[in-house]
Formats: C-alpha cells, sequence, structure tokens
C-alpha cells in the first residue's frame, strides 16, 4: 500500500435534510426504484440549502445521496435481496458498506418551497439525505452497459425478490 494511500484523511458530511417516505420497515421496503413504482414521497431540505434548489424544476429525475442510518455493520460478502449466491459487497447494492453511502434515482414531481415531492422511492422514512444531483440522460446513460451477475437473475424473481414483501399503498 502506498503512503499516500495509508495518509488518507477522515471524511465527514452532514445531511443538507430529510427523507420523508411511507417506508418504516427495511425488510419491507423494495430494493430499488424500479420496485418502487408509485410509491411517493419528499425530501425536506434544511433551510441554509433552499436556494440550491435553483433550476432543479426543469429536471424530471434526480439522483439521491444518503446515509443508511440503520443499515447494520459492513459485510465484505453479503447476500444480495434478488439472488441466493453470497456475492462481494462492491458487485451489489446492498446497505451494509463500509461507508454506507445509498443512491435512488427518484422521480421528481414538484417543488414546493423546501420540500421536493417525489415517486419511486425505495428509501427508508427518516433517512438523512446528503446530497441531490439532477439525472442527466447525456451523462449518465451509458452506452452498452453490462450488469454482471445480476443478468443471470430472470426478472420474475428479481421482481418478487425486489419488493422485499412490500404490499403496495406507497403513497404518503
Amino acid at each position: 500500500m502506498s503512503e499516500q494511500v495509508k495518509r488518507l484523511p477522515t471524511v465527514t458530511y452532514a445531511p443538507i435534510g430529510v427523507i420523508r417516505s411511507v417506508h418504516q420497515a427495511a425488510e419491507q421496503t423494495p430494493i430499488q426504484p424500479v420496485y418502487a413504482r408509485g410509491c411517493t414521497g419528499r425530501v425536506e431540505i434544511l433551510p441554509e440549502y433552499v436556494e440550491g434548489l435553483r433550476d432543479l424544476e426543469g429536471f424530471s429525475h434526480l439522483i439521491l445521496l444518503y446515509h443508511f442510518h440503520r443499515a447494520g455493520p459492513a459485510q465484505l460478502i453479503v447476500q444480495p435481496f434478488t439472488d441466493n449466491k453470497p456475492r462481494g459487497l462492491f458487485s451489489t447494492r446492498h446497505p451494509r458498506r463500509p461507508n454506507p453511502i445509498g443512491l435512488s434515482v427518484v422521480r421528481l414531481v414538484r417543488i414546493e418551497g423546501a420540500t421536493l415531492h417525489l415517486d419511486d422511492v425505495d428509501i427508508l422514512d427518516g433517512t438523512p439525505l446528503l446530497d441531490i444531483k439532477p439525472y442527466v440522460l447525456r451523462f449518465d446513460g451509458a452506452a452498452e452497459p453490462r450488469s454482471g451477475w445480476t443478468e443471470t437473475v430472470d426478472e420474475e424473481t428479481a421482481r418478487r425478490r425486489g419488493l422485499r414483501g412490500f404490499q403496495g399503498g406507497g403513497a404518503l
């Protein structure tokens, strides 16, 4: 290991807001926005960051970066929610990470002051929000992507397991 890697600084972040959703229990929360269709939610931005929402209304989707505040300790080998085989953590989106940072692409419905109204929310209620980025197809849409082991899981299995017991009624 190089000296430069050994001397990396500690990184600390403070939330810019909180995510509100109907999801109260992790084991009943869809694992990705694709399995959270119709699950509405909102982001409540702290007053000191509201000015940063300017010009956001022209975007249909947002990338939310957040802290997995109820994830538990990190594990380098995890059981993905859609698969039966243990996998290396970094080949999954499992929440038990060394830096428990989550990422979701959600639909922006509207903005009212310091509140962003969202759809396709797969995030637990009360989750600390770290950052918001606009989804830009030109920048974020990869050409000819490969999806590794996830391509071996059929869609019916992925959908059933991806819902994680969620029964609908996802409007906030």
